[in-house]
């Protein structure tokens, strides 16, 4: 029998929660707030979700968040993306927030806040998820405006897992951002960053070696290094990897030729995500079923499953819990 990879328990490491604005929520959001967008309508805000590249997907991203307001406009889209996780075995999400891209159009970090924290505390009692928010800095904004938006982070500690690194990668390289990463090690936050989609393996090891970090957002490029792809299996440094994204915005030209089950079968800690699902085609139980089309057994879906776990920042006990959750589904 077919394994059903859409309810597979799973965790999810890579989710930009503003990626989840689904253009319904979009609309609805700007007719709420009288925010005007350059659309007639769902179809042709649908249409605009065709990029060249990451820059254009990026520009249409930070315009339909825009619509996003009010606290109780960000409990709703937090809460929308937690109710289709649910529906696709997510029983352990690590979402990404960006508080600069809305600190800058006028947000009050309380209003941000609190409408994901109270998001994020439903989903465990509405739907059993466990996890958190790790907050993202912006490569692509001052490094300055980073170390003071790090400060609210800091002092905000216990709505957080930890930090991450995002937006354009190019020309943003990790190690602008080294003296951050320790200090935030140091304040005892998980670290990660984006490195290795649309840079190159370079950008991977300045991450492992100058950040110090516990997982790579996306590291596909980690394939065209050997000996790089020998140092993440060896020291278990897990990759989080969006098949459907990398395809979208043509970082890999298809799935046929996507890295995820080379570096799976050298032994890198490997995970399936969804990155921005809303843009991209699909959520995280979409992305297996895509890489089933491209040629992903039930057994690597299953390994893929339990990586997720190993590669989640969740403590030992909910681990142990999950592991036994997939092997019970997967028989």
């Amino acid at each position: 029998m077919t394994l059903d990879l859409i309810r597979l328990p799973k965790a999810e490491l890579h989710l930009h929660i503003e990626g989840t604005l689904e253009p319904e929520t979009v609309l609805e959001l700007a007719d709420t707030n009288g925010v005007r967008l350059p659309f007639a309508d769902e179809d042709a805000l649908r249409a605009a979700y065709d990029f060249a590249n990451l820059q254009e997907f990026l520009d249409l991203y930070y315009a339909a968040m825009a619509t996003v307001v009010t606290a109780d406009d960000f409990y709703t889209m937090t809460a929308r993306y937690y109710e289709r996780a649910a529906a696709q075995g997510v029983r352990h999400a690590e979402i990404f927030l960006d508080p600069q891209a809305h600190l800058s159009r006028g947000v009050r970090w309380e209003v941000m806040m609190d409408g994901v924290a109270a998001a994020v505390a439903d989903a465990e009692r509405r739907h059993g998820i466990t996890g958190g928010i790790i907050a993202c800095i912006l490569r692509d904004r001052p490094v300055a405006e980073a170390l003071a938006t790090y400060e609210s982070i800091r002092a905000d500690r216990d709505r957080f897992l930890g930090i991450g690194l995002d937006s354009a990668e190019l020309p943003y390289p990790p190690e602008l951002f080294a003296d951050l990463w320790q200090q935030a090690k140091r304040d005892g936050f998980k670290v990660v960053a984006h490195a290795g989609e649309e840079g190159p393996a370079a950008y991977i090891w300045t991450a492992l070696d100058a950040l110090g970090v516990d997982r790579v957002d996306h590291g596909i490029r980690a394939v065209d290094d050997p000996a790089l792809v020998g140092v993440l299996a060896e020291r278990r440094v897990p990759l989080t990897v969006c098949p459907l994204s990398n395809v979208a915005l043509k970082t890999v030209p298809d799935l046929g030729h996507h890295p995820l089950l080379t570096l799976l079968e050298q032994d890198v800690v490997v995970t399936v995500n969804s990155d921005d699902p809303a843009y991209f085609g699909g959520y995280v139980g979409e992305n297996y079923l895509a890489m089933r089309v491209a040629g992903m057994t039930d057994a690597q879906a299953v390994r893929l499953a339990h990586h997720s776990v190993d590669a989640s920042f969740a403590d030992a006990d909910r681990k142990a819990a999950l592991h036994a959750e997939i092997d019970a589904f997967a028989g």
